[in-house]
């Protein structure tokens, strides 16, 4: 368990909704819809909500803001995480001829005013840098997530999809607080590649995007070495007697030092089965024979 650092930032549900694919990028659910569903995560424990001002061709936030504002879910009592800095071309966004990354301070500011507006409120819990851009500067950047503290418009920040090195840029000019990296069952890089031990040495909420890995294991597949995955996973998870979701779940909420998933659904069933994996447990050799599946070959 991370050190207690709740003083940076508010307590976050363990199992973090995330939006993505509630709007046009997904379900398509209108606003009665998730209203309904958002009353449904806070029911159940899960009060955070994952946002990125490009979901849905910049049109999932401002969704989100108007069910919010139909459920009677109050804003204080959950918390709400947005990313910016990708520009995404699409039909709401037409100035972008490509697309690429902007951490300047005016794009920066402007997104996290569109956000506010669109998700109706004062502040945000966390912003995130979605992706680390080639021409970041950290000292820009820190000066503007200043400004936005100092303004009361975001209570901390963070990064996400960065490596130890982009975040260690971000962190000689300010505090963030976490670090959104993906991970999985099929996706074990940050368990090797520092990301994890970074965010423990720094005392970094590591939140997981992808924890079922864009639902590949759950699906039949054309690809050869995903089913083999799937099948030795299996096997696993009959000896244990988990399902495969179980499983997925289990291996990452094991780690010591307390991983977020943020759990891309939009079907409050899906959802829960995230919550109920919190009531379960594996033992350290469990954990590596899942890993051992995953991968095909036993550790060195």
């Amino acid at each position: 368990m991370p050190k207690d650092i709740q003083g940076r930032f508010p307590s976050f549900s363990r199992i973090i909704a995330g939006v993505m694919n509630w709007g046009t990028w997904g379900a398509k659910l209108s606003k009665a819809e998730m209203a309904t569903l958002i009353s449904q995560c806070v029911e159940n424990g899960i009060t955070t909500f994952d946002h990125a001002d490009i979901y849905g061709g910049y049109t999932t936030e401002a969704e989100f803001g108007k069910a919010l504002k139909q459920s009677a879910v109050k804003r204080e009592k959950i918390q709400l995480i947005s990313k910016c800095g990708i520009c995404y071309p699409c039909k709401d966004r037409p100035e972008y001829t490509i697309k690429h990354y902007n951490t300047s301070r005016d794009h920066i500011i402007k997104s996290v005013d569109r956000t506010l507006q669109n998700l109706k409120t004062d502040y945000l819990d966390l912003l995130l840098l979605h992706r680390p851009s080639p021409l970041m500067f950290a000292e820009e950047i820190a000066d503007t997530l200043q400004s936005l503290k100092e303004m009361g418009k975001v209570r901390s920040f963070g990064v996400s999809n960065f490596n130890p090195g982009q975040a260690d840029l971000i962190l000689s000019k300010y505090p963030i607080v976490a670090n959104q990296v993906e991970a999985s069952l099929l996706h074990l890089d940050p368990f090797f590649n520092g990301c994890i031990d970074h965010c423990q040495c720094n005392e970094l909420l590591p939140l997981i995007w992808s924890p079922l890995a864009g639902g590949k294991l759950f699906h039949d597949q054309d690809n050869p070495e995903i089913e083999n995955k799937k099948q030795r996973l299996l096997a696993v998870c009959n000896k244990y007697d988990w399902t495969l979701t179980e499983a997925s779940y289990l291996f990452l909420l094991h780690h010591p030092y307390t991983l977020y998933p943020v759990v891309g659904s939009s079907k409050i069933d899906r959802i829960k089965m995230a919550k109920a994996a919190l009531d379960k447990s594996l033992t350290d050799s469990q954990w590596f024979e899942l890993l051992e599946a995953a991968r095909g070959y036993k550790v060195a």
